[in-house]
């Protein structure tokens, strides 16, 4: 990329049947402090008013201001790929979105202001806390807080990068791109945590949350709050012992050897010790993990990854 006095923020936004609350994303996102960015959507095939709201805001904003594109209909994570890797979307930064969420107005001014001190060949991510609010954008509470410093080990089983609060550089999109866009992996944002901290980038967490993230019933994927927490364990545990957790490590697994050239020597070595550990007897398996460094946060989630070791569900 060449270099600018203002560096271009590229919004990826992906949507499907956003009526109800993709107006107060979109407000929000034009009341951004940091006004040199450009917007491009993904629609996976609304049967809503969603394309006739993204139409409208394509009219009344400057000429160029928003890119229309059409998905697979796949899913969001095939979606959010496939939008990623398309290479005429070009520029500095580039930061995912989802159709409910609303954006603090410092929010892309704070990921810029994080990133700009990196050096452009190396990787680097920015990811934040979220403010959790209910359908009518009234406050739950702040998601999990993650006190660990961002690694390769710690991406390997958990991830603490959410996707609708990302920002991330050229070179990390890069390898998103190398990676392709029908890569089977868990999600999109889990899989640039694992990639950045893989090939050696830099990712920083901020403690401070930039958006209001909604929690509806029409969400894909949403967080744990309050007196969802307990539900969300079981849930976790139910994945866990079915087998779900596991599985989606094979796929990831499998797409990371695909990605090896791009690891570190050290990182190439962690995947190798980490495979190696998931397929043997119970206490080697033990010795394994233990040896590799894994972990997950709060401590309540680590002590769920030890019994889905000693059950052989990594």
């Amino acid at each position: 990329m060449k270099p600018s006095a203002i560096p271009e923020v590229a919004i990826l936004l992906c949507t499907y049947n956003g009526q109800h609350y993709l107006s107060d994303q979109l407000d929000s996102v034009a009341a951004q402090t940091y006004s040199h960015w450009v917007m491009w959507v993904s629609d996976d095939g609304s049967q809503d008013n969603t394309l006739s709201i993204l139409g409208e805001y394509r009219s009344k904003w400057s000429n160029g201001r928003l890119s229309i594109v059409h998905g697979a209909a796949s899913g969001f994570v095939a979606n959010f790929l496939s939008l990623t890797c398309r290479t005429e979307i070009q520029a500095a930064y580039y930061a995912f979105c989802d159709q409910d969420d609303v954006w603090n107005a410092d929010k892309l001014q704070r990921a810029v202001e994080c990133l700009q001190a990196m050096p452009p060949d190396m990787p680097a991510l920015y990811t934040s806390r979220t403010l959790l609010v209910d359908a009518d954008n009234q406050p739950l509470g702040l998601s999990p807080s993650f006190h660990q410093s961002p690694c390769f080990i710690h991406a390997l089983t958990q991830n603490v990068a959410s996707g609708n609060t990302m920002l991330f550089n050229h070179a990390a999109c890069l390898l998103l791109r190398e990676a392709g866009q029908a890569v089977p992996v868990v999600a999109h944002d889990w899989w640039l945590y694992l990639l950045v901290t893989g090939a050696g980038g830099k990712v920083f967490y901020d403690a401070s949350p930039t958006l209001r993230y909604r929690q509806h019933s029409g969400n894909l994927v949403g967080m744990k709050t309050h007196w969802l927490t307990r539900l969300v364990r079981l849930r976790t545990l139910r994945e866990v012992w079915q087998g779900t957790f596991r599985a989606g490590n094979d796929r990831q697994l499998q797409a990371l050897l695909r990605m090896r050239a791009k690891l570190t020597p050290q990182n190439q070595q962690i995947v190798t010790r980490f495979m190696a550990a998931r397929e043997r007897g119970f206490l080697p398996r033990l010795l394994g993990f233990w040896q590799v460094g894994i972990y997950r946060e709060p401590l309540w989630s680590h002590f769920g990854l030890i019994a889905a070791a000693l059950f052989k569900k990594i």
